[in-house]
């Protein structure tokens, strides 16, 4: 419970080079995500070309974060695995709160970052990474070791909840 309540958009990083065993936990954590009928639609791209991070941070107009981040995880919609292609989001969603959850754990900064169903920042990263007929770009998030604190959000708003007996 705690790395939920702790889990805050974090968009600076101190530059420190993240390890690769917790690259590793947060795509085991990805791919632990619940989805659709067992489906696992998703394929999940680690980028660390600072070259590529420069230009997605330049192609999405609230990423100017990702040129500094350690990496980057592109969460995609695989679209051989399109039979219950209805619920996509919902598991990529899924996923990618999973990764946030565990970068938190892991001591790390990450944010989400929306590209679907932004049809130029779609078009925009297919193109920058030569994936347009295999994969559609859902999110971006940038990771890294941050640079900055935020308080935990571990509050209830009551005037949100409904109850029903």
């Amino acid at each position: 419970m705690e790395a939920i309540f702790k889990r805050r958009s974090i968009r600076k990083y101190s530059g420190k080079e993240v390890e690769e065993e917790k690259i590793e936990e947060i795509l085991k954590a990805a791919m632990a995500a619940p989805s659709a009928n067992g489906t696992e639609p998703w394929h999940f791209f680690v980028i660390r070309n600072k070259e590529i991070l420069k230009k997605l941070s330049e192609l999405l107009p609230y990423g100017k974060m990702v040129n500094d981040c350690s990496f980057a995880i592109l969460v995609c919609y695989d679209l051989e695995r399109n039979k219950l292609s209805d619920w996509f989001q919902q598991d990529l969603s899924a996923a990618c709160e999973n990764i946030l959850i565990s970068c938190t754990y892991l001591d790390l900064g990450a944010v989400w970052l929306g590209i679907y169903p932004r049809e130029d920042r779609v078009d925009g990263i297919q193109n920058i990474l030569g994936i347009k007929d295999e994969f559609l770009p859902f999110a971006l998030i940038p990771v890294g070791y941050p640079a900055e604190e935020k308080e935990a959000k571990d509050i209830i708003d009551n005037s949100k909840v409904g109850y029903i007996d």
